[in-house]
């Protein structure tokens, strides 16, 4: 019967991944609640059993005294000398128990706590295998979907793809084969909780991972990834090999590797964006698929940065809702204003305008005069009334009676203000 033991508990320790140790370890536990359950929770009971044989033993433990007040717990020294000549006074001793002699319901108690401590094992050993695979793809069948949450049966457990981590457009049913990232692995009285993930940009990092093999080997890694699932990935990438091309290895021969990518994100846009530390390169390649024109730093500071784009191209760069744009400020870490060709004009124009109603105060000057100050940039009345003829005159298109004429009419505003 011991030898059998010890087989079966090899067996276990094989396909269910638990060490033969702890099960022993839950058997002598179980030992000890068996003979408890059947005499009394008071005794003081221990109980081993062989690793290499499986023989169980198991003894009751006293302490020995002069007057016995608990028999439960204590012996006198006459009685524990039938047990063991060597025994003093104050000692404990252990007295054999005859673990045969248990009763059914004893036993029956004992299988019951060894099943639960080899599914509490099962539970934790399946536990810290999914804890590890944070991070990582896994494939699955939807078994039911319920209030919108699909729960996915990945074989050894069951995992959960709750609405808030699903693609708006996506649908799924019942039966149907499923890939997910696992973003959270709890534990359970019933086993692991594990949360599943279709809208992680990590999601999108892990395939291109699996399908290119210079990111796998880091010929080429992805510095970040940006998402609005269902609609636009952006992803920057970059070499650290000049011979290889960060973007042309991710998208393969004929977009053979980026393929399977798209079709696994139900066509989701997918913009691969070489990396640089030039902001002006960056932001230009990130608002692909719109071509920009010009990249004006605003303030390196604050990370604020203007483009213009042809009048064509301004809806491709802005994109549906905003989400073009948007994603390249995320993947860039800059604030991006686009603008038309169009748009500049009318700015243009409109600081004119307002440069030009200005010196719209000064009375006696023709529009050809204002026009040639306003290209000069003297827009500024105070300014002109403390310029001298010869500075003026240096201007092209303007002679020393118009110089004068200037400076008189600056001075005339000023005096009537």
């Amino acid at each position: 019967m011991a030898s059998e033991l010890i087989k079966a508990l090899e067996t276990i320790q094989k396909e269910k991944n638990i060490s033969k140790e702890e099960i022993i370890h839950a058997i002598e536990n179980a030992l000890v609640s068996a003979y408890k359950k059947h005499v009394g929770k008071n005794v003081n009971v221990e109980a081993t059993v062989d690793v290499k044989t499986g023989e169980k033993k198991a003894w009751v433990v006293k302490k020995i005294v002069e007057n016995v007040k608990n028999n439960l717990l204590e012996i006198n020294l006459n009685e524990a000398k039938k047990y063991s000549s060597t025994v003093k006074l104050n000692e404990d001793i252990k007295i054999p128990l005859d673990t045969d002699n248990f009763s059914r319901i004893a036993a029956q108690t004992a299988k019951q706590v060894i099943i639960q401590k080899i599914r509490e094992s099962e539970r934790d050993s399946l536990y810290e295998e999914m804890k590890g695979k944070i991070g990582e793809i896994v494939n699955g069948s939807i078994y039911k979907i319920a209030n919108k949450n699909i729960i996915v049966d990945l074989g050894k457990t069951e995992a959960i793809l709750p609405v808030s981590e699903q693609v708006d457009k996506e649908t799924f049913s019942v039966g149907q084969h499923i890939r997910a990232l696992i973003i959270k692995a709890e534990k359970n009285t019933k086993g692991p909780n594990i949360v599943l993930s279709r809208t992680s940009p990590e999601l999108v990092k892990v395939l291109f991972e699996l399908e290119v093999p210079e990111i796998y080997e880091k010929v080429v890694d992805i510095v970040n990834v940006v998402r609005e699932p269902g609609l636009r990935t952006k992803i920057a990438v970059i070499s650290h090999n000049l011979k290889v091309d960060p973007v042309g290895a991710c998208v393969g021969v004929k977009g053979a590797r980026i393929k399977p990518i798209i079709d696994e994100l139900s066509g989701e846009r997918i913009d691969l964006i070489p990396f640089s530390n030039d902001p002006i390169k960056y932001i230009t390649s990130a608002l692909s698929p719109a071509k920009v024109l010009t990249v004006t730093v605003i303030s390196d500071e604050e990370k604020k940065a203007e483009v213009t784009v042809t009048n064509d191209m301004l809806s491709l760069a802005i994109g549906k809702l905003g989400h073009n744009v948007r994603l390249a400020a995320k993947l860039t870490g800059w604030h991006i204003d686009v603008k038309s060709e169009e748009q500049k004009r009318q700015e243009t124009v409109q600081k004119i305008v307002d440069k030009t109603s200005a010196l719209g105060r000064l009375k006696g000057l023709s529009d050809k005069v204002i026009q040639l100050l306003v290209q000069a940039g003297l827009t500024n009345i105070e300014k002109l009334a403390t310029l001298k003829i010869e500075d003026l005159t240096t201007l092209p298109g303007i002679g020393e009676k118009t110089a004068k004429k200037i400076v008189e009419a600056a001075n005339k505003a000023l005096n009537k203000e």
